[in-house]
């Protein structure tokens, strides 16, 4: 995939900000860069107003949950905003083709009650989540069960499907060593708890249960948006029944489960989006260019190869690849918390000062963001400088990370992490006080 590089982002986005009605700061101006700070105080400098503050979202990227329209007016909420995440549908078709290709490899073993139907079931994360119905796409492609509606693949979940007639997805079949089987998606839910939170780990050992006691025999294989739910169903049936489970984030438990039985996972290199989420801020905040340190190397040595990440100017969005995981090299990826080598080394503080970073993970509970992100955000911020103050919110209501972006003259800068994608505006509106 060819990656663009931003070399010039003030001419393209005038108007829209203009529309906004949104100062802009450049490094060529006679403003200083955003997020300045006076000498004597430290303190951001009263010229700088928190609308002109760099932003970068992450993780969730602002859009319509439903249809997946991108929000350009967050994502250009004013010249130093950007979106960090990864590529979701190159991601979702590695996932779906590492299930296939471990269905072909282990056709022999596979077909437990020798039915000749491979059924799978499906965890599905947040029906409104870009990410979520990416992965779903992905799995109901590689294996022939997708049925488009409007030139899109269904992403509807199927509830329970024992005889093949769900509308939201059809019978595939795959034909290995001359012998034809059918693949059938079982079950598929939203695991979202009774408090309204998605992705839940809970909710997926429940329906793994649930499942498993009506009709366990003809559970082949299972499928998990991430490896929260995954690991929660392979840890309350799948692992002791030898049904092989694949997940998505290679967090460090599901890494480390593949020695005993876990499918694989998918890597969307939360290393390089720690580090860019962080990157796109320091680049701002110093008044360079916003590719310094990524695609141009930095003073320090730093710089990324095209081949781990792509920047797409349009929806001002860069996007880290994704990398599947599996018994051939999961020992590659035991540790989720290390730093990316190529961008690890340690910025000069004479020239790169101490700068104030606001930044929330949308759930604490989540174990990806906690557990991976929030660490890998955590070993970069010493490496560029920044005092971040991370904010956990409870993966339920906006309002409960809303009520806590308070202070903001005391920040430079700000790095956030939605409930829902489509409330970007709950923020901005904060921000533009």
């Amino acid at each position: 995939m060819k990656k663009i590089l931003a070399l010039s982002l003030a001419a393209a986005m005038a108007l829209g900000l203009a529309a906004c009605g949104v100062g802009t700061t450049t490094a060529e101006s006679s403003t200083p860069p955003a997020g300045e700070t006076t000498p004597a105080t430290g303190a951001p400098s009263a010229e700088v107003t928190n609308a002109e503050k760099p932003l970068v979202w992450f993780n969730r990227q602002p859009s319509n949950s439903t249809t997946g329209e991108l929000d350009m007016d967050a994502l250009s909420f004013n010249d130093n905003t950007y979106y960090v995440g990864f590529d979701a549908n190159q991601g979702a078709e590695l996932q779906g083709q590492m299930v296939l290709d471990y269905i072909e490899a282990n056709i022999d073993t596979l077909d437990r009650n020798g039915d000749g139907i491979i059924g799978y079931v499906l965890a599905v994360g947040d029906i409104g989540h870009n990410d979520s119905i990416a992965r779903t796409r992905g799995v109901r492609s590689a294996l022939g069960t997708a049925v488009e509606v409007d030139g899109n693949v269904d992403s509807t979940p199927v509830g329970t499907n024992l005889d093949g007639t769900s509308t939201y997805v059809k019978d595939g079949s795959i034909e290995i060593n001359g012998t034809t089987y059918t693949v059938r998606e079982l079950a598929s839910q939203e695991m979202k708890n009774s408090a309204g939170a998605t992705w839940d780990a809970a909710t997926a050992g429940n329906a793994i249960n649930t499942w498993s006691a009506s009709f366990g025999d003809q559970i082949d294989v299972v499928v998990s948006n991430n490896d929260g739910m995954g690991m929660a169903m392979f840890n309350a049936w799948s692992q002791a029944n030898n049904v092989p489970t694949f997940g998505y984030d290679a967090n460090a438990d599901a890494v480390a489960a593949i020695a005993n039985g876990y499918g694989g996972t998918i890597s969307q290199h939360a290393d390089v989006q720690a580090y860019l989420t962080l990157r796109v801020l320091r680049n701002a905040l110093d008044g360079v260019d916003v590719d310094t340190g990524i695609g141009t190397e930095d003073d320090a040595g730093n710089v990324l190869s095209d081949d781990v990440y792509y920047y797409d100017e349009a929806s001002r969005s860069y996007y880290a690849l994704n990398v599947a995981v599996t018994a051939e090299n999961y020992q590659g990826f035991l540790d989720s918390t290390v730093t990316y080598a190529p961008v690890s080394n340690q910025l000069d503080a004479s020239a790169h000062p101490e700068k104030r970073v606001w930044l929330n993970i949308y759930n604490a509970a989540d174990n990806f963001l906690s557990a991976t992100y929030q660490p890998l955000l955590q070993n970069y911020d010493d490496l560029l400088n920044l005092n971040v103050e991370y904010i956990g919110g409870d993966g339920q209501t906006e309002a409960n990370i809303t009520n806590r972006l308070t202070n903001l003259d005391s920040y430079d800068a700000f790095a956030i992490n939605m409930v829902k994608t489509d409330n970007a505006a709950s923020y901005t509106y904060i921000l533009g006080q």
